[in-house]
């Protein structure tokens, strides 16, 4: 499993490994079959509270129907999420995020991780590959390829229809 050098190579999520809120390895491989949201998150951003609580709905609506939501939070946007795991960790629960959490990463530039620097080139934005903002959200179909790119402003309750597309899209 490669998750180093050119992000081009990779097929689907499933071939990254990511390390979670509490520093296990993560394969992505754990999430197959499943639909999938991927997002940056920060707790100090204008957008943290409506995401969080929608995030949160939707999860809800549709844990049992197959979706999973992976938040990787990320202070590569005017340092808005400055804490460690462990603060990060702390807010979740006070903000009840029962969906699954990483590990701090960098979304944009050299040091970004690989998943990221992968699905900034299967999905772009309008500007570019590059993520503009804390709360990009990236759809994932059953099969682990990125589907949908949806801007920051987009709260997640307008992602309504895309999800129930695709988890009633038959492969």
């Amino acid at each position: 499993m490669a998750t180093n050098g050119s992000a081009t190579q990779h097929k689907t999520i499933y071939e990254f490994t990511a390390k979670d809120i509490d520093g296990n390895d993560v394969n992505l491989e754990k999430y197959s079959g499943f639909v999938v949201i991927i997002v940056n998150v920060a707790s100090n951003c204008g957008f943290t509270k409506t995401n969080y609580k929608e995030l949160n709905q939707l999860y809800e609506t549709y844990e049992q129907k197959g979706l999973r939501i992976l938040a990787f939070p990320c202070n590569q946007f005017l340092n808005q999420e400055p804490g460690c795991d462990v603060d990060i960790k702390e807010f979740v629960k006070k903000n009840n995020a029962r969906y699954d959490f990483f590990s701090k990463v960098d979304v944009n530039g050299d040091n970004a991780h690989p998943l990221w620097k992968w699905l900034r080139e299967q999905q772009s934005g309008i500007f570019g590959n590059s993520i503009k903002w804390n709360f990009t959200k990236f759809l994932i179909d059953k099969n682990g390829v990125p589907v949908k790119r949806f801007a920051p402003i987009t709260s997640p309750n307008k992602m309504d229809a895309d999800i129930q597309a695709v988890l009633n899209a038959t492969d």
